[in-house]
């Protein structure tokens, strides 16, 4: 297939950039408004995207669109500019696809969209069903994005799969990790969670190839958290009153990726315990 992948000088995007040039024989072409990833000398466009017409330049001709592009956590820049631009952007790319005729859309959703920051709690481990609960104009901006998937995936046929991402952490990042691998507070926010940017890239491929129609949107996050210490320890910490249940690991995640496994296939490959050195 020929395959856009928006905002791939990004994090997530650099990642899932050079996962489907090095493992797949896809027809890739890239887009930012950020300049290009100095590594990759394939087909790739300077566009904005909140441009309706720069998403169609992007999106003619092609099978699939893997959208990263976003702004891509609160504090940025203003509350309204991230709900707008984010919003915006989405919906370009969403209406593109649409007109265009594309086979297939995956899209970057957030784990914010089911209640992050983890003060309000319902039960662990937190799955799908915990959704929608927006704490901020960036998660918002995901759970209308999530909306506007399902209606558009309803008037034009098209699957649309959206991932929402835990933390994403690259093998540079985790040399940070030991800073707060102890510390059960710094992390509460998001319940100790995190995702490695190699299984962002392989998830995205997982939700290009899965045999689905219509709109979906799944919880990606490793297997275990991102403490160095036992999942109970660490959430009775800062949640005392939550159980943990015995299908839950000793380190085992509190963002449950069970619905990308047994849906999509998506088995969760790497862990920063496998990158950290005591």
């Amino acid at each position: 297939m020929r395959i856009v992948i928006t905002g791939a000088s990004g994090k997530a995007g650099q990642a899932t950039l050079r996962h489907f040039v090095e493992h797949t024989d896809h027809e890739i072409v890239a887009t930012d408004v950020a300049p290009r990833p100095a590594w990759f000398d394939g087909l790739f466009y300077r566009a904005d995207l909140t441009q309706y017409g720069e998403a169609v330049d992007v999106l003619t001709d092609a099978q699939a669109v893997i959208h990263l592009a976003n702004i891509p956590a609160d504090r940025i820049h203003t509350d309204s500019a991230t709900l707008n631009a984010n919003t915006l952007m989405n919906n370009n790319v969403f209406l593109a696809a649409w007109k265009l005729g594309l086979e297939r859309v995956v899209y970057a959703s957030s784990e914010t969209t089911l209640g992050l920051p983890f003060d309000e709690v319902r039960y662990v481990p937190v799955d799908e069903a915990h959704y929608p609960l927006p704490n901020s104009t960036y998660s918002l901006s995901k759970v209308m994005t999530e909306a506007a998937a399902e209606q558009v995936s309803r008037w034009s046929g098209i699957p649309f799969i959206g991932l929402r991402l835990s933390n994403i952490f690259t093998v540079a990042d985790y040399a940070a990790q030991p800073a707060f691998a102890r510390d059960p507070e710094a992390r509460r926010w998001n319940l100790f969670g995190y995702i490695d940017a190699r299984d962002v890239a392989r998830s995205c491929e997982a939700a290009l190839l899965a045999p689905l129609t219509g709109a979906h949107a799944f919880v990606i996050a490793a297997d275990d958290i991102i403490l160095d210490m036992p999942t109970r320890e660490a959430l009775a910490a800062i949640h005392p009153d939550l159980e943990v249940p015995s299908s839950v690991g000793e380190y085992g995640t509190l963002l449950s990726n069970e619905a990308a496994r047994h849906t999509m296939g998506f088995e969760p490959r790497y862990s920063w315990r496998d990158e950290v050195t005591a």
